[in-house]
């Protein structure tokens, strides 16, 4: 039997509890108890704000519970009305499945699905169990055992009704809460799940399934609520956003530098609260780094360890180093060699941000003046006279490397066969594209 660890008490520290029933922390030093976070599949990949839950997960497994990750196929379907003002677009089974075997994935650098311990994670979908029922059978069976009175008490609806978010509420988002309750009653009666855990904005859903198992199995049965506080940035913006959308886990949606970055650009305020809550470190280590941080922090310590811990995790260390290499090429300390091995994708994701040019390939090939490519193309220059000046004091570099006025161009510039890097002085980078 695995040790019992406070699994209450090592999220208590980490800054990851808002809500807890009464009786949850007994519970889980009594015996080994199998908890749950429900995962929204309308995507095919998660992204960081999905990993609250999962480190809670995390953490259960390692206090040495049983972490189950319920795929909300069936729940996907409707839409949870909680936090939103509008209803979401419907999904169809297809889609929910593939995106279901995709977030598993995921999940696998997380938890321990596989091992033959008995606290092995668990994945389950909804809409495996919600797909047998009839709706006269779920309204016989499991709405009749909540009022409406109930239903409507919860916060979530109670602001969706009043019009205070969003124009009124569909049947279908109201059922929401019944069928998450039901997930719970699901669970209890066929894996022995007396936990559920989620943000904060959860707590009328979960507790909506304590009380349909109460009233349906008897008061005597015992299920219990857990919900962390909902990530926000010491700026009061959204946690997880960015100009260009969410931070995925997946590499094709958001790159690994692109990932690392998020991290390594958070303010001091949020690395303090964040690496209690998306890394392993322990109480001691982490109060060690926040001092030494605080000493110097124009080092960013923490910062830097907190994407350095949380780049491995989801991506690999090879990943975690190129994005390291990349960092170094746009701030300075990078090597012509490293440009060349970067990949198209990488390459692309570190310059986003700077001035990008396309050029004629016919008229590249015909052997374009270096004055001309850096002016009038890249448009690093206002004029020819401004750039050969800056050529005769070593101001400028193409791919890295300090040019004169003799250089010329040629398919050997080419970086990924394609792309040319113009730098101006030691900050000013200009992208240019052969087309």
């Amino acid at each position: 039997m695995s040790e019992i660890r406070n699994f209450v008490e090592e999220l208590r520290w980490r800054g990851m509890i808002h809500d807890v029933m009464p009786g949850t922390e007994e519970q889980l030093l009594k015996e080994i108890t199998a908890g749950y976070v429900g995962i929204d599949p309308t995507a095919d990949s998660l992204h960081i704000g999905h990993l609250v839950g999962v480190m809670m997960l995390k953490h259960l497994q390692l206090a040495g519970h049983k972490p189950i990750a319920l795929i909300g196929g069936a729940t996907g379907m409707i839409g949870d009305p909680s936090g939103k003002a509008e209803e979401r677009n419907l999904l169809d089974e297809e889609t929910l499945r593939r995106n279901q075997y995709a977030i598993k994935d995921q999940l696998t650098k997380f938890l321990d699905f596989e091992s033959d311990v008995e606290n092995a994670a668990l994945l389950v979908n909804n809409f495996d169990w919600m797909k047998l029922q009839t709706f006269l059978g779920f309204i016989r069976d499991v709405g009749k055992h909540l009022t409406v009175n109930y239903l409507m008490s919860k916060e979530s609806v109670k602001k969706r009704i009043s019009g205070e978010t969003g124009g009124g509420m569909s049947f279908t988002e109201f059922s929401y809460q019944l069928v998450q309750g039901y997930d719970f009653l699901y669970l209890y009666e066929h894996e022995n799940c007396k936990l559920q855990m989620g943000g904060a904005d959860q707590w009328g859903n979960i507790t909506t399934g304590t009380e349909l198992i109460r009233r349906k199995l008897g008061h005597e049965q015992e299920a219990f609520a857990l919900t962390c506080p909902l990530i926000t940035k010491a700026d009061g913006s959204k946690f997880g956003k960015t100009e260009s959308g969410n931070v995925w886990l997946d590499p094709e949606r958001t790159t690994p530098y692109e990932f690392y970055q998020f991290w390594f650009n958070v303010s001091d305020e949020d690395a303090e609260k964040y690496i209690r809550i998306f890394t392993l470190l322990s109480k001691t280590d982490i109060d060690q780094l926040i001092n030494e941080h605080k000493e110097a922090p124009h080092l960013r310590l923490l910062q830097k360890e907190l994407a350095r811990d949380i780049t491995i995790r989801v991506h690999s260390e090879a990943d975690y180093n190129a994005a390291i290499e990349a960092s170094q090429i746009l701030f300075g300390k990078g090597t012509t060699e490293m440009l060349r091995n970067m990949d198209e994708r990488m390459l692309i994701s570190v310059f986003k941000g700077v001035p990008q040019a396309d050029l004629m390939k016919e008229e590249f090939n015909q052997g374009i003046g270096l004055l001309d490519f850096l002016s009038k193309k890249a448009g690093a220059f206002n004029s020819n006279g401004e750039a050969r000046r800056m050529l005769k004091d070593g101001g400028v570099s193409i791919n890295k490397q300090k040019i004169d006025e003799q250089y010329r161009l040629s398919d050997e510039d080419l970086l990924n066969n394609k792309y040319i890097l113009v730098q101006k002085g030691k900050k000013n980078y200009f992208l240019v594209k052969i087309i």
